[in-house]
């Protein structure tokens, strides 16, 4: 490939996800990556700070559309529902197109602990990032937090049924259902 072609993030992702499959994340180093994906490592730094940073690039964008997700739901919403606007508006961002990486990605993450660590991070930041919507919204403590790692949940478990079943059922349909079973779930705890 030429080094100017289009969609290079596309291509250092590609390339990265192939190798830590093929050869695990630890034994894969940023040269290999540019090298498959027919760049220069210097281009490789020019849109990530290290290799861990492939498999998380994404998050200041998730983080911007949960806000604007909540921010974005009617003013007599509640914060679950709001909570659920913030799920319908990073449905998008999981179109069957990213279902494959996300298929690569899964399990790369989940055999090295400093990737567990760092998806943990992601998640307090998502976290954040909902209980300072909802706060906005005028919603108190402790029931921003509440709703926020409900969020939070809601999201987790929806990305791993589709990861599971993305062929099969889309994201925003997937984050419904979770959401409505995590409903049911809290009203039985009495």
């Amino acid at each position: 490939m030429a080094r100017w072609e289009p969609n290079t993030r596309e291509r250092l992702e590609q390339a990265a996800l192939d190798l830590f499959t093929e050869h695990g994340y630890d034994r894969t180093t940023v040269a290999e990556i540019a090298e498959r994906a027919g760049l220069t490592k210097r281009t490789f730094f020019r849109y990530f700070a290290d290799k861990r940073e492939v498999l998380f690039w994404g998050q200041g964008e998730l983080i911007r559309l949960f806000g604007e997700g909540i921010a974005g739901t009617p003013a007599d919403a509640t914060p679950f529902e709001a909570v659920g606007g913030a799920l319908a508006a990073v449905a998008p961002v999981f179109g069957r197109e990213r279902l494959a990486r996300a298929r690569q990605r899964t399990p790369v993450v989940a055999a090295n602990t400093d990737l567990v660590e760092r998806e943990l991070l992601k998640r307090t930041k998502l976290v954040a990032a909902m209980r300072e919507a909802l706060a906005a919204r005028g919603v108190g403590e402790p029931v921003a937090t509440v709703a926020a790692e409900l969020g939070a949940l809601a999201f987790g478990t929806t990305f791993a049924r589709w990861v599971e079943l993305g062929d099969q059922r889309d994201f925003a349909a997937l984050a419904a259902e979770t959401l409505s079973e995590l409903r049911t779930a809290a009203g039985a705890l009495g």
